[in-house]
């Protein structure tokens, strides 16, 4: 970890980075995945699946006694958990369905706006050292509410070819339509194209390392939508004099152990709670079964000694974190503060692990930055938004010479004409 102790503002844009990887030949991977995938289809990911997972799976689609099953292989203990969860993040994003209001912008003249739901969704769910079961129900739920007809899941498999139970549970529980064993860019790449068993979808959603991220991008080439654009997972504690260190420390290895590349940053305005909350990251590591991980994150991270909260949120506000917690007694006064943050925690015992799983909240946020010009998943990220507007004659009437001299005024006469001609044929007819 590397310590800062109020760094001038002239090196903060040193500070703001994100680690960097190396990505040689990164695009040409992906595009020789996708070429693969486009003439091979199914038999494609079967080789993919042996060849980056050691999986053999003769059948890409998982069958519906494989998801029945799940019922007997995931705990009593874990599927209240997950329904309950369940529960929470369902009443959150159904608060977010808005009624239709229609607008008479001038008399006769009627505009509204309703929503539809994009038809067909894929969603990527991780799997390999930790299955975020968690994901699905971040992206299945918003998805179902938005009354998408087809939600397409894709993770790969394990060595025995065979999907975490708790996945195929979560999916099974959230409406998902399909369920496909194929990892990685080819996953990507299946949704994006179609093969023999899956379908290409409209959008796609969820998280993954540099190669699904990278594919996903790619993936635009061909019409597609994407979430966001997403990188590794991070976090941004601010804390003054009278935060809990176990907890902040608690809260910095939370993200830490999602991987190597995972960034926290950790800001406070008090020397003695800086000094105590770096102890306590020592200590609690090394009790984790994911410390090797965790570790060499913290190797890319930061604990920075500020002179104000002030300070500490324009550090914020230029950093843009995924996660943003306050571990601050007075948070209420520096909410309308925050200007970019992909979800923000509040107050010593609002943990970001709630944000995770079971608050309601959606854990699919903007990372590397993105929180500046992106929203998280939201039931809105599953619906497009289609304007209507009804003119009636006397609508037409009031509003027709704008038209007409606006149309004129940029050589658009046809523009014109189509206002014009409905007018001279009402004239006429009086």
């Amino acid at each position: 970890m590397k310590i800062y102790k109020y760094p001038d503002k002239n090196n903060w844009s040193e500070l703001i980075k994100r680690p960097v990887f190396k990505r040689e030949k990164l695009t040409e991977i992906i595009a020789d995945i996708f070429n693969q995938v486009k003439e091979n289809g199914d038999q494609a990911l079967i080789d993919f699946n042996k060849k980056f997972d050691n999986a053999e799976v003769k059948n890409i689609k998982v069958s519906e006694e494989e998801i029945e099953n799940t019922e007997e292989l995931t705990s009593e203990e874990l599927k209240h958990a997950i329904q309950q969860a369940k529960e929470n993040i369902t009443k959150f994003h159904a608060s977010q369905i808005v009624e239709i209001e229609k607008i008479e912008t001038t008399k006769g003249v009627v505009c509204w706006r309703e929503n539809r739901a994009i038809e067909k969704v894929g969603i990527y769910i991780p799997g390999g050292t930790a299955p975020l079961f968690s994901t699905v129900l971040m992206l299945a739920i918003p998805a179902q509410l938005a009354g998408c007809k087809e939600i397409i899941l894709c993770t790969p498999p394990d060595k025995n070819g065979n999907i975490n139970p708790a996945i195929l549970y979560t999916a099974k529980l959230c409406g998902v339509s399909q369920i496909f064993k194929t990892g990685g860019a080819q996953a990507i790449a299946a949704m994006t194209l179609g093969t023999e068993s899956i379908p290409n979808v409209y959008k796609i959603f969820g998280p993954g390392n540099q190669f699904v991220v990278a594919a996903k991008d790619f993936t635009q080439n061909f019409g597609l939508a994407i979430d966001m654009p997403a990188g590794p997972s991070e976090v941004l504690v601010i804390a003054d004099e009278n935060a809990i260190p176990e907890f902040c420390a608690a809260d910095l290895l939370s993200q830490a152990e999602h991987g190597i590349d995972s960034q926290v940053i950790f800001i406070s305005t008090d020397l003695k709670v800086l000094n105590e909350t770096i102890e306590e990251v020592k200590k609690q590591i090394e009790k984790l079964p994911r410390n090797k991980f965790a570790q060499q994150s913290l190797n890319n991270s930061y604990f920075i000694l500020l002179d104000s909260m002030e300070e500490a949120l324009e550090f914020t506000n230029l950093y843009a974190p995924e996660h943003l917690i306050l571990a601050v007694e007075q948070f209420e006064n520096y909410i309308n503060r925050i200007q970019n943050a992909g979800s923000v925690f509040l107050g010593n015992y609002s943990c970001e692990s709630a944000g995770d799983y079971a608050s309601g909240t959606n854990h699919t946020l903007p990372t590397n930055g993105f929180a500046k010009n992106y929203s998280g998943v939201s039931l809105d990220s599953f619906v497009k938004k289609i304007t209507f507007q009804h003119l009636s004659k006397e609508g037409l009437q009031n509003l027709g010479k704008t038209i007409e001299i606006m149309a004129e005024a940029e050589g658009l006469f046809a523009h014109k004409n189509a206002v014009s001609i409905r007018l001279n044929q009402e004239n006429e007819r009086i």
